[in-house]
């Protein structure tokens, strides 16, 4: 656990040393919420003054919210990860004595706390004067909306992971994570809610994982879904969590070849393919391919 709370940290601190890159996507984000609320706006106004529930207030709001959580969230690509993969890295990250997928999750986790102020106020507080947001008196929509948006993140997290595991076999993994952000910004609700899509569109995208990122957060801090219909929001992006947290494991697990009883713990032993892809010409014995040392307060692996 202080591991964890250590990769929390860490993930803190290193982006709250780009503040100007924070600034900046801050700025895009706003001139980006102006003009989908614009957008949104326009189209409800079109189709008479309400649409799926829908007015000119809300969709206004939801439009910005959106905006406000598209930094912590982080809906779009990622390759960090598979990066290390590419470049046989990684196996520094398996030779920790802390878990790979978890201390990423921590990190991703401590880079979320700090982006959710400087990347999401900012957008918020140009829409409340601009077009002015419509967001409940009582307190428990934020109470179980901040419970939404930490789910959210990581089940972001988890499915940026498990895309980037791909790198353990493509060669590379730009195509894999186009398709994940487009799929992601389209069925998350980024673009129009959820609510707006056609029936057949809608059953595909409860499907998968993507609606809990943005849509759920935004209807419970709104109050679109209440008492036990927002439990059952926060239900569902638990239930998505543990599965696609579970589908990076697995991968993890089949990507380092871990078997026996630790097949769903990847630890130091499975750092061996890694290391052979860093070091193309190690030795035909994998036990010399990785010389792992621990100290006590940490463990790195290098290849011999």
């Amino acid at each position: 656990m202080r591991a964890l709370l250590a990769c929390f940290r860490g993930g803190f601190r290193r982006w709250s040393a780009y503040r100007t890159a924070a600034a900046a996507g801050a700025f895009t984000n706003t001139v980006f919420g102006l003009v989908k609320a614009s957008i949104s706006v326009a189209a409800v106004a079109s189709a008479g003054g309400t649409l799926a529930g829908y007015d000119a207030g809300s969709v206004a709001t939801y439009a910005w919210l959106t905006q406000a959580l598209i930094g912590p969230v982080h809906v779009f690509g990622w390759s960090e990860l598979a990066e290390r993969v590419r470049t046989g890295d990684v196996v520094v990250d398996l030779g920790r004595p802390v878990d790979l997928q978890l201390s990423w999750l921590a990190a991703d986790l401590g880079r979320a706390a700090f982006v959710l102020v400087p990347r999401g106020l900012p957008p918020l507080l140009v829409g409340a004067v601009t077009f002015g947001l419509v967001l409940p008196a009582a307190g428990w929509p934020y109470a179980l909306g901040a419970v939404s948006v930490v789910l959210a993140v990581a089940i972001s997290f988890a499915c940026r992971f498990a895309v980037n595991l791909s790198a353990f076999w493509l060669l590379d993994v730009r195509g894999a994570v186009t398709l994940y952000v487009v799929a992601s910004n389209v069925l998350s609700g980024l673009v129009v809610p959820v609510h707006w899509f056609p029936p057949w569109m809608g059953a595909l995208a409860a499907a998968t994982p993507f609606p809990s990122m943005l849509q759920s957060p935004v209807d419970v801090i709104t109050a679109r879904v209440s008492g036990a219909a927002a439990l059952g929001v926060l239900a569902t992006q638990a239930a998505w969590l543990a599965a696609t947290l579970l589908t990076g494991r697995l991968l993890m697990a089949r990507a380092t070849h871990a078997g026996g009883a630790g097949w769903l713990a990847p630890t130091r032993s499975c750092c061996v393919r890694a290391c052979a892809r860093k070091c193309p010409t190690a030795p035909a014995s994998p036990s010399t391919w990785c010389a792992t040392s621990a100290s006590a307060s940490s463990t790195s692996a290098s290849c011999t």
